[in-house]
């Protein structure tokens, strides 16, 4: 496929990339990690059209081209709309919170990807959740530290975040979005979509209100 007809659009820290094409698609390319980037993100989404959340639904899959297509949202995304004056942010808040609610409530963590293939949503674990705080010391550690001072720091940091991380003692049974912040929520036809999925898990039901609250 020639990529360079269609527009790319913005991405997110996965390795994909999407273009809009003329036909209210998006194009979603992977070729490198393509099975939680494509296969996936397309179970989660399926996940939560089966549950009445709106999130961009399968039309075509290219799977061993590194691409599927998918239906397009739109770019009115729940950012721009609280970045306008006049709005009544309250009541998107509210949506917000109870599209929250609802994705909690789903019980079903198994489902069939586009391959036919059952996808069960992974648990939240504490050696996941360790692995991700260490990524502090990847993305934030200031490089001006000397390589002695950064590699003593990132050893202290590791050693303190396991400790606290293995005293805790949280009900890992929600489902968690993961990504849940306001340029992830899309407005369609005054319904609030979701997008940027593929990372969902079973966890702690705080995560995500964490997530919104931060953002």
């Amino acid at each position: 496929m020639n990529l360079n007809r269609y527009k790319l659009l913005a991405g997110d820290a996965s390795f994909r990339k999407f273009y809009r094409s003329k036909k209210n698609s998006i194009i979603v390319f992977s070729k490198k990690n393509k099975y939680s980037n494509l296969l996936v993100y397309d179970a989660i989404n399926r996940c939560f059209n089966k549950n009445s959340i709106k999130a961009p639904k399968l039309k075509k899959e290219f799977y061993n081209e590194n691409y599927i297509v998918i239906e397009d949202l739109g770019n009115e995304t729940v950012f721009k709309i609280l970045k306008k004056k006049g709005k009544n942010k309250l009541s998107y808040f509210n949506q917000i919170i109870k599209l929250l609610i609802q994705m909690q409530s789903i019980k079903n963590r198994k489902v069939k990807n586009f391959r036919n293939q059952n996808y069960t949503i992974p648990k939240y674990d504490k050696k996941i959740l360790i692995n991700e705080a260490n990524l502090f010391c990847d993305w934030y550690v200031k490089n001006d530290l000397s390589k002695l001072k950064k590699k003593k720091f990132c050893k202290d940091f590791k050693k303190i975040i396991k400790e606290l991380t293995l005293k805790l003692k949280l009900k890992d049974n929600i489902f968690v979005h993961r990504d849940f912040h306001v340029s992830n929520l899309m407005l369609v036809k005054n319904q609030i979509g979701l997008i940027d999925s593929q990372d969902a898990l079973i966890g702690n039901k705080a995560y995500d209100l964490a997530s919104l609250i931060d953002d």
